[in-house]
């Protein structure tokens, strides 16, 4: 009788630890990139660059790092949902690193003018090329540092 016991309370504990670890999860809030030290500084050109000429070495030392990023603002974009992505780059290039902004951080976005020079932080997670409309270097979780 006692080792029955000890077996349901052994595997009540269990579901209770995987049901809080469920719900936990679940709940998880994505952080803060405001806190967070950036991995690297690098200018925009010195980045899209580096994945132009060596896509897998770029893989390698940018994806999944947050990188603050210091350049050009060429575009200031709204989705359908509205959320903003800024586009930092030289006017000159199809080239460019697309900020998805986070949620929390937009308001800082309507101060902003194209052409300003800003610096931008997110976590990098993609690179997209085509020879025809340019390249661009994708950061999301953005925000943008003073």
């Amino acid at each position: 009788m006692k080792k029955k016991k000890i077996i349901l309370l052994i595997v009540a504990l269990a579901i209770l630890s995987g049901g809080w670890y469920a719900y936990s999860e679940y709940n998880r809030k994505v952080k803060d990139l405001s806190k967070v030290k950036a991995d690297m500084r690098l200018g925009t050109n010195d980045l899209v660059s580096q994945f132009e000429n060596d896509e897998n070495l770029a893989n390698v030392n940018y994806l999944d790092k947050v990188i603050a990023v210091s350049g050009t603002l060429k575009a200031i974009e709204k989705d359908e949902t509205n959320n903003y992505s800024l586009v930092l780059g030289d006017k000159e290039s199809m080239s460019s690193v697309r900020c998805s902004m986070d949620e929390e951080h937009q308001l800082k976005i309507k101060g902003l003018l194209t052409g300003s020079k800003i610096t931008v932080k997110g976590a990098c997670t993609g690179f997209n090329s085509d020879e025809l409309l340019g390249s661009d270097v994708i950061l999301n979780r953005c925000v943008i540092l003073d």
